[in-house]
């Protein structure tokens, strides 16, 4: 029997769903149902709204465990850093979620797929529908598998909740080793107030896209476009 898309999400998130609707509704945009109305598809705005309050419980429960001479506002730090845009878009591209989604044309021609926000909101979506579907263990298990990485770096932190993780030192080296020169960062995009802005932020190596992260500074999207970018030397490598 071939394969379907729902069979290659199931296994590229690795749970198996009882009701598989729920997860051909995570994984619909809102600009493919706007596109296809009569196909009666739901989109996923309404497990993003329930995804975001699961993670935030899974992620503050972990930390608290992890870090019990935390304080309170270096455990919320940690807990922004962990379910910030950067991190859940970082972890839907290595569950390939992009390439499952069903996206209108308007996002698929302006690379919707690929998009921080729309990665970060079906991540969440997604572990909505696996917490519809199987309750909080099997939320639990997921995002603890999915973040794996993210979660290992917490034990890593300071006393102020920071992640000890110098990506931009370890891509730098990684590049001098590697080419013999240093990745370039480019700020992409800003948006936001003064007092509250967005910073988007694409490295480069060798001239080339090797990743991209959002921050609240500079620094803190260069880490992000740092981090992404390792991993990804580190797959193709």
């Amino acid at each position: 029997m071939a394969r379907t898309p729902l069979d290659e999400a199931q296994q590229a998130i690795g749970y198996t769903f009882r009701d598989v609707r729920l997860l051909d509704e995570a994984l619909t945009h809102t600009s493919y149902v706007n596109e296809f109305k009569d196909q009666g598809s739901k989109d996923n705005e309404r497990l993003e709204f329930l995804g975001d309050a699961v993670l935030a419980l899974i992620i503050s429960e972990h930390v608290t465990a992890v870090c019990p001479g935390l304080a309170e506002g270096a455990l919320s730090k940690l807990r922004s850093r962990l379910v910030s845009e950067a991190t859940l878009a970082r972890v839907a591209r290595r569950l390939d979620l992009g390439k499952l989604l069903r996206l209108g044309r308007g996002e698929e021609c302006t690379q919707g797929r690929d998009k921080e926000s729309i990665l970060a909101n079906t991540l969440e979506a997604v572990l909505a529908a696996v917490y519809r579907d199987g309750g909080l263990d099997a939320a639990k298990s997921f995002v603890l598998t999915s973040f794996a990485q993210e979660l290992d770096e917490v034990a890593r932190r300071d006393a102020d909740g920071e992640l000890s993780g110098d990506y931009k030192t370890q891509l730098q080296e990684w590049c001098q080793q590697r080419y013999g020169g240093v990745p370039q960062y480019v700020t992409a995009k800003e948006s936001g107030p003064d007092h509250q802005k967005t910073f988007v932020v694409q490295v480069m190596v060798q001239g080339k896209v090797a990743g991209r992260g959002t921050g609240r500074s500079k620094k803190e999207a260069e880490q992000a476009a740092a981090q992404e970018a390792l991993e990804h030397v580190k797959r193709t490598s």
